[in-house]
């Protein structure tokens, strides 16, 4: 069992848990997650402004605009390989403080009509990161609607994009034992005054899809994210009703495995992730291999996942780099060339964040994962 940090505060949501669990028993990770990211009073993403230099993280379109600039030429082209739709929904999944979007549409100027043809969704829950959206987006010619999910976007052709959005989807786990997979829970300290990981008393469900235990090693932990392969599905399906691409950007592993991946993280830096609920943005890696598997069972193309630094180079990032390093200050160019290389160097964020496509099957391969 593990205390909280020194430094780490008692948050109201953090009572409420400890009372729920005095009652009613250890919870799951995921309902953990659900509430301290969620709730709607004391969850994380409803009482603060997370992302940027003055938040607990900060994400590629807010390091580079070059991201947003090249996702968005993607999209047009993407638009173009639909046969350019008179209308059609151009939708972000947790659009953050609106930086990617407002990328996005700067870029797509180039072509007119697909701006003219679009209406933006932005799914959004956060009443206050609603608000840094319409702050920013306010300009904007394109129409802007919100919803509160992906279940709430109108039908038709749609080109869809997610940045750091599966990360943050809430997680199971279980570890093997000596003879069985058992669900790892959030229980109680021994003082009863702190969360702690606790392990269930009874084997997992026969109906979860678990690796065999004869080819595990006890204290082996294994990752489910019931709620990433959920959202994977709707999109997939929609996408094979509706016509359309999403991409999907974010950081994980390209195949299914063990360990451990649930992290926390407070004023850019690693925080215990059962601390203070409700004031550090909790997520735990993408499987990769677990989406592309739901989205190819509901029928959808699957592309990638590739690494973000081949994604970013097959668009052009060194081209648009030296581009905007002709004709400004030497103290800017390297300034460009610096974020450039943070979203792009394998040291970075090029490598452990990967580009991943679904698209319904009547498309072309997309730009960037020719021959994937």
């Amino acid at each position: 069992m593990t205390s909280p940090a020194v430094n780490a505060e008692i948050t109201p949501l953090q009572e409420r848990l400890i009372d729920l669990i005095k009652t009613n028993g250890p919870i799951s990770i995921a309902d953990y997650m659900t509430d301290a990211l969620g709730h709607p009073h004391e969850g994380y993403y409803m009482s603060s402004s997370p992302v940027g230099a003055e938040g607990d993280f900060i994400t590629a379109p807010e390091i580079s605009q070059i991201f947003g600039e090249l996702i968005g030429l993607w999209l047009v082209q993407s638009w173009t390989d639909m046969g350019s739709p008179p209308a059609f929904n151009l939708v972000e999944i947790g659009p953050g403080r609106g930086a990617l979007m407002a990328d996005i549409l700067r870029a797509a100027r180039l072509r007119p009509e697909f701006v003219n043809a679009a209406t933006i969704w932005l799914v959004e829950t956060s009443g206050r990161l609603r608000h840094e959206q319409q702050r920013r987006l306010r300009t904007e010619s394109a129409a802007i609607q919100w919803a509160d999910a992906f279940s709430d976007v109108a039908p038709g052709p749609t080109l869809l994009v997610a940045n750091e959005l599966f990360d943050c989807l809430p997680i199971r786990q279980f570890i093997r034992t000596k003879t069985s997979w058992r669900e790892r829970l959030v229980g109680l300290a021994d003082d009863d005054q702190a969360l702690a990981f606790t392990i269930d008393k009874t084997p997992a469900h026969p109906s979860l899809i678990l690796p065999s235990v004869e080819e595990t090693t006890a204290g082996d932990i294994f990752e489910i994210c019931e709620g990433g392969q959920a959202l994977t599905t709707e999109i997939a399906q929609y996408l094979i009703e509706n016509s359309g691409r999403a991409l999907i950007i974010d950081y994980g592993h390209l195949a299914s495995g063990f360990g451990d991946t649930l992290q926390a993280v407070r004023d850019h830096a690693y925080w215990p992730p059962l601390s203070s609920p409700g004031r550090a943005d909790i997520t735990a890696h993408i499987d990769f291999e677990a989406l592309g598997r739901a989205a190819f069972e509901a029928g959808a193309a699957v592309y990638g996942p590739i690494t973000q630094g081949a994604f970013l180079e097959r668009l052009g990032l060194s081209l648009r780099v030296e581009r905007l390093c002709k004709t400004i200050s030497p103290a800017e160019a390297h300034e460009i060339k610096q974020s450039a290389h943070r979203i792009s160097a394998p040291s970075q964020m090029g490598e452990i964040f990967k580009a991943f496509c679904l698209s319904s099957p009547d498309l072309p391969a997309p730009a960037g994962f020719e021959g994937e």
